[in-house]
């Protein structure tokens, strides 16, 4: 069965790659609790700035940063589509919103939704 997912690049501070953990696990909570079947955040090991493109380039990353990838798995892209909503009337992550102290410069992030071409498990 194809799912639908979104998948997020972050540019993070390192030094507040705990602050950045501490969020995305309340905000995973959030989301699986609306209906998101799988979330994942990932720090870069092995990741270098390519001569074209790359993750660094793609959020301009500075010195003392790191990229984080990151996905949501759904059902479909209606069920996608229905559990943002809710995500994003949901008062906890309005609260984490609000409060003006992202870990993250969200005007570097991109996103995007996808439809599995290819899904392979073990």
């Amino acid at each position: 069965m194809a799912h639908y997912v979104d998948g997020f690049v972050v540019p993070v501070p390192l030094d507040k790659i705990d602050a950045y953990r501490t969020l995305a696990e309340a905000a995973g909570k959030v989301w699986l609790e609306h209906g998101a079947l799988h979330f994942v955040e990932t720090v870069a090991d092995d990741v270098k700035p390519g001569k074209l493109t790359s993750f660094p380039q793609s959020v301009q990353l500075k010195d003392g940063e790191t990229v984080v990838f990151s996905w949501i798995v759904y059902e479909s892209r209606e069920v996608r589509d229905s559990v943002n909503a809710k995500v994003m009337e949901d008062p906890r992550l309005k609260a984490m919103m609000e409060n003006g102290d992202m870990p993250f410069d969200p005007q570097r992030m991109f996103f995007g939704g996808f439809t599995t071409l290819v899904e392979l498990k073990r």
